[in-house]
């Protein structure tokens, strides 16, 4: 049964139970769908056991109203969790894709009594969660649905990528096999025919996708955390693994400690409050961007092809400010929006 079968079905059922019913037209209408796939439905929910309920007299279909969906005994913990959950997160604002968690949490809170609901709405209103910067994915929700199809169906999409590492845009059949969510935006993972391997896409970067009919069986074991090793973050490295060590002053030490940033970690403590960061990496290209994140009080120790990859970084970045800017606005016809001047 594809994606949007279901939808229409827990629409249907979401319909018959909202009021008192309605005849065939009444539901086709009421769930965009013709009078013919109205019939096919109701008969494919009977099937399943709904108890649907058929009324002669006005030819309407009903289910029981105790049927599907009873209202759950929430606690105030538990409500107040939904509730402060899905009003930071699920706001269309912060978390992409996540508005339908919010709407289903005004559900919940329309089940609570009077007064269990305006005790939870008033302590939700003293919790606030701050996410690290997001990407929104304007506009992707469409290639976000169909990814979703693709995996239900097991079909074979096909998608145009603007990849970041090609410097161009580039054409792939992609058998998806998992959507993450990942620190700041979405990405999915699957087999790609062009690299003849599994890769990780973000999904802010597909510029379009088309199903075929072709399909495709999910690798039997497949796991994220298989296919990340000890990646830092969501881009594993071919090869063996790296043993990293990093030196941090006194100064940022424990906050470095204080959070667990990847899950081989290991700290090794100094007299002079100074912090070794230990940690098994697959690939050196994300730690390094997080080292030089800490500036002058992080030290790479080992291995040596981190310390000269970092040294080489802070060598560019010390050559782009090894200019002044001149903030004179330029004359007409300059064509630059500021002089720069070598420093003698």
């Amino acid at each position: 049964m594809n994606l949007k079968r279901i939808t229409r079905l827990l629409k249907l059922l979401q319909t018959l139970q909202a009021g008192q019913g309605d005849n065939a037209d009444g539901l086709a209408k009421a769930c965009g769908m013709s009078r013919r796939t109205a019939f096919r439905d109701l008969e494919t929910l009977r099937e399943a056991g709904v108890p649907l309920q058929f009324d002669k007299a006005s030819s309407r279909y009903s289910i029981a109203g105790d049927y599907f969906l009873r209202p759950t005994n929430f606690n105030s913990a538990e409500a107040l969790a939904i509730v402060a959950l899905t009003n930071e997160l699920g706001g269309g604002s912060d978390v992409p894709f996540f508005g339908a968690a919010r709407s289903a949490a005004l559900k919940i809170q329309g089940a609570l009594t009077a007064p269990m609901r305006r005790d939870v709405q008033s302590l939700a209103r003293c919790i606030n969660i701050r996410l690290n910067p997001l990407d929104r994915l304007e506009g992707a929700e469409a290639v976000y649905n169909q990814l979703v199809e693709s995996l239900a169906q097991q079909r074979i999409a096909i998608i145009k990528y603007r990849s970041l590492t090609e410097w161009d845009e580039i054409e792939t059949k992609l058998r998806p096999y998992q959507l993450l969510f990942n620190r700041h935006t979405w990405y999915v993972i699957g087999r790609s025919s062009l690299h003849s391997g599994p890769r990780t896409f973000n999904i802010g970067r597909i510029a379009s996708i088309e199903l075929l009919s072709q399909k495709y069986a999910r690798p039997r074991g497949f796991s994220v955390e298989r296919y990340l090793g000890n990646a830092w973050n969501i881009m594993p490295s071919p090869g063996s693994d790296e043993n990293v060590v990093v030196r941090f002053t006194p100064m940022v030490a424990n906050n470095v400690a204080e959070v667990s940033w990847h899950k081989t970690q290991r700290l090794e403590w100094f007299d002079d409050g100074s912090l070794d960061f230990h940690v098994r990496v697959s690939g050196l290209s994300e730690i390094v961007w997080w080292i030089l994140g800490y500036g002058d009080q992080a030290e790479v120790i080992r291995p040596a092809k981190l310390r000269k990859l970092v040294a080489q970084r802070a060598k560019n970045l010390s050559q782009v400010y090894s200019v002044d800017v001149d903030p004179t606005p330029p004359g007409p016809g300059s064509g630059s929006a500021s002089r720069v001047k070598l420093r003698k």
